[in-house]
């Protein structure tokens, strides 16, 4: 599919018209048509919606910042609030700030796929089992999508949004546009590089994803990402036996944690308690600071087991659980991710998902590595994209930054790696670091700082930059007394 101004000549020539948000007077928001089918653009159209921050000095205006961050689609339609996140920051004195929800999400015309009920409790460790009854709940979540979403499913790609992008450039009149993503946002900024280099100027990807990964392995690194950081964190813990008792070196932590884990599943089976857990070590190794609150968490937990006291079993595993609000079954729910992760081929057959959920749950089992592993939506086949995810490839594509945490559990830090070789750009590396999305997200001055001389100055740093992440907990090393 390429691209044709003169066939989009309609798309091309609109109005923006910009309205003040009643619920924040500095964020102005606006609405665009873009074609639901680029090849057909006289077909179907489609409503993208807009956000602009005006530059702060307009004297020193030097054009656009679109950003986007993670999801796919900017996080459940949060795209045209990060204005509001960037401004007051340096970059705003120069630059009109631009988000947007991509086509799919929030605002713009969304993606819809039905919330149904399971038929099998969620549980980090299945056995074989429960591997059908796995694979009938993601189908039947599949139908609901196919039911809700009709023809839109197939036409939400990464592809597309990078033409609107396009679209939206035009229409703001601008010859460049520079661009900061986040996560999900990486892979857009980098396939709107590939596709429209020449019309991109400063671009900053933060938390990238791999230029190479299909969907499936994406998913699959991010069960190994969470390992290693837990691997870190036992280590950490077993240099400290002497404060938590856990073990005197890794094997030894782990070999804790698992006994733990085993003694969670009560005579009648109900693994809740087990999978929490599971899911509070993928969560709080993440993060460097929290290392001693999971460290006096397991041996906690250890000592009410062994004294039988289960109203302080749950009342330890309540307190650092933290479940996502869902939708009710019978009601809809964006359906962005389940769209754009059908762009790259997935295997149509279960037994190679069975076989890597069993290597999963061995090896993966902290932070559900498991559902990395499982049959998704895009298995059975129901959503044929118009077009594959374009190669990731430099071509005119200036360069730029890559912002990435060696220990993000969500984007696998070789990606960032071979993004940057990819396209010529800096590496700046947060080590020792669980963070995920960290440019004027995350906190880190440093980073801001680098990251905003860019975008002002042009000022691009060395190659690679390694600077600290949080600090781990201040508990000294010793051997056990």
């Amino acid at each position: 599919m390429t691209w044709c101004e003169a066939g989009l000549r309609r798309y091309l020539t609109q109005q923006l018209i910009w309205k003040t948000s009643e619920f924040d007077d500095s964020l102005e928001l606006a609405s665009i048509e873009v074609p639901l089918d680029y090849a057909q653009p006289d077909g179907e159209r489609i409503e993208l919606a807009l956000s602009r921050v005006r530059v702060a000095d307009e004297g020193r205006r030097r054009g656009v910042l679109l950003s986007l961050n993670g999801g796919p689609g900017g996080d459940g339609g949060l795209g045209r609030l990060l204005p509001a996140r960037l401004a007051h920051t340096p970059p705003h004195e120069v630059y009109d700030l631009i988000g947007f929800d991509p086509r799919g999400t929030g605002a713009s015309t969304r993606i819809e796929g039905e919330a149904s009920v399971t038929s099998t409790p969620f549980d980090s460790r299945p056995p074989d089992s429960a591997f059908a009854a796995i694979t009938a709940d993601m189908r039947e979540r599949d139908q609901g999508c196919v039911r809700a979403g009709g023809t839109l499913r197939r036409h939400i790609t990464t592809a597309n949004s990078a033409r609107d992008m396009n679209v939206i450039r035009i229409l703001l009149g601008e010859e460049k546009i520079s661009f900061v993503g986040w996560a999900y946002g990486t892979l857009l900024g980098a396939v709107y590089g590939a596709m429209f280099g020449a019309h991109l100027d400063r671009n900053v990807l933060d938390s990238s994803v791999h230029p190479d990964w299909d969907w499936r392995r994406q998913f699959a690194s991010q069960a190994l990402a969470v390992r290693e950081n837990v691997d870190r964190w036992a280590e950490w813990a077993g240099q400290r036996d002497r404060v938590f008792g856990l073990g005197g070196d890794a094997l030894g932590v782990l070999d804790t944690v698992e006994r733990v884990a085993a003694a969670l599943v009560p005579q009648d089976g109900d693994t809740s308690s087990r999978t929490a857990l599971d899911g509070i070590l993928g969560t709080l190794s993440a993060p460097r600071g929290r290392w001693q609150e999971l460290a006096v968490l397991v041996g906690e937990l250890r000592d009410a087991l062994d004294a039988g006291d289960q109203e302080r079993i749950g009342g330890l595993l309540a307190q650092r659980t933290r479940w996502r609000p869902g939708t009710a079954a019978g009601g809809l729910r964006e359906a962005v991710l389940e769209a754009v992760t059908c762009e790259t081929p997935w295997p149509d057959d279960l037994e190679v998902y069975y076989r890597d959920m069993r290597v999963h749950r061995d090896r993966f089992p902290y932070g559900f590595g498991v559902m990395r592993a499982q049959p998704w939506v895009a298995a059975f086949g129901t959503c044929a994209p118009v077009e594959p995810r374009p190669a990731i490839t430099r071509g005119d594509c200036p360069p730029g930054l890559v912002v990435q945490a060696d220990g993000d559990p969500l984007d696998h830090f070789p990606g960032a790696v071979a993004m940057a070789e990819r396209l010529g750009h800096s590496l700046i590396v947060v080590t020792d670091s669980g963070a995920h999305e960290i440019y004027r997200l995350g906190g880190h001055p440093e980073v801001d700082a680098l990251v905003d001389a860019y975008l002002v100055n042009g000022e691009l740093p060395p190659a690679r930059v390694d600077l600290p992440g949080e600090p781990r907990p201040d508990v000294p090393a010793g051997p056990a007394v």
